[in-house]
């Protein structure tokens, strides 16, 4: 049942699009364009940003200039929360020569996606995390963890809660200060939420320290979202006109759209501190640079101003 007064009053929207976003789009864009959709989504009032990855560049080209791309962002690392996902020691030595605050590590809750994605095993993947994790705490960073295939895997089905607990709890005990839980190939119901953060609860490990990182293959990121929510949570990621997309699961969508989610939350009356009117003008923006295809429907409802204006 739907209880509006067990939501919370304020969410922060976590905006991945720079990175998870880009990463999987086909398009490969220049870092001054990356630099100003970064600053146009701090413009819009969103608070934190993942903005880039420091993998080798010939696996990832579309995240190649990172370091780049940090030197372009250094006015604003001071002052505003931007992160950057960082695989290995080397990826780390290269965080720690920008002004990052905040770092990412990337785990996996199922064998087959470590081997696939990291190229090593669960156990195996979380022992080079450790010391990492550790090395960025003692440098003052925070480091949030992803755990990827938090409930379906392609390989491997539908993927036990305890599982996804099992990676967690080796994560918090390392240093992480923040969880999010992806679900990578969208498969993810309300039910499969409340099953989740169930078993976190029975670990011990606080709703406050996780968020949630939904892709919307089946279409039910949004019903999902609004399930988290009324089980405590207020960290949600989204990503720019809902780029990205998961190359394990045919006709996926991409990432939960920031202009759905953030249309949604402020339907609810919850604070985000975002300027939906500015979020809008990103995505028009976005769409006309670069000629990405936006698939936020709450944008391409608005973008050429043809849809209803937001509620105050």
């Amino acid at each position: 049942m739907f209880d509006r007064n067990a939501l919370p009053k304020a969410v922060t929207v976590y905006e991945v699009g720079a990175r998870d976003g880009l990463q999987n789009e086909s398009i490969i864009l220049p870092t001054v364009v990356k630099a100003q959709l970064i600053r146009r989504l701090v413009d819009s009032g969103i608070s934190a940003i993942e903005v880039a990855s420091f993998v080798r560049p010939d696996l990832v080209p579309a995240l190649a200039d990172a370091d780049e791309l940090l030197t372009e962002l250094e006015p604003l690392l001071p002052s505003h929360r931007m992160s950057a996902l960082v695989p290995n020691q080397k990826g780390l030595d290269r965080a720690l020569k920008t002004g990052l605050r905040e770092i990412a590590v990337f785990a996996s809750a199922t064998e087959s996606f470590a081997k696939a994605n990291l190229n090593n095993s669960i156990a195996g993947s979380l022992d080079i995390f450790g010391p990492v994790i550790k090395q960025a705490r003692d440098a003052d960073l925070q480091v949030r963890g992803y755990i990827s295939m938090c409930f379906g895997d392609p390989w491997e089905g539908k993927v036990s809660p305890s599982k996804v607990v099992d990676v967690a709890e080796r994560l918090f005990a390392d240093g992480i200060t923040e969880l999010s839980l992806g679900d990578t190939i969208g498969v993810a119901t309300p039910g499969d939420v409340v099953d989740l953060l169930k078993a976190f609860d029975a670990r011990g490990i606080s709703r406050s320290l996780l968020a949630v990182h939904f892709h919307d293959t089946y279409g039910q990121a949004l019903s999902n979202t609004l399930t988290a929510l009324q089980e405590g949570i207020t960290t949600v990621d989204s990503s720019i006109g809902g780029l990205g997309g998961c190359p394990f699961a045919k006709s996926a969508t991409g990432n939960l759209a920031t202009e759905d989610l953030v249309w949604q939350l402020h339907g609810l009356g919850i604070s985000t501190g975002i300027d939906f009117t500015a979020l809008i003008n990103t995505s028009r923006w976005l769409r006309d640079t670069t000629g990405l295809a936006i698939r936020s429907k709450a944008a391409n409802a608005l973008v050429d101003n043809k849809g209803m204006a937001e509620k105050k």
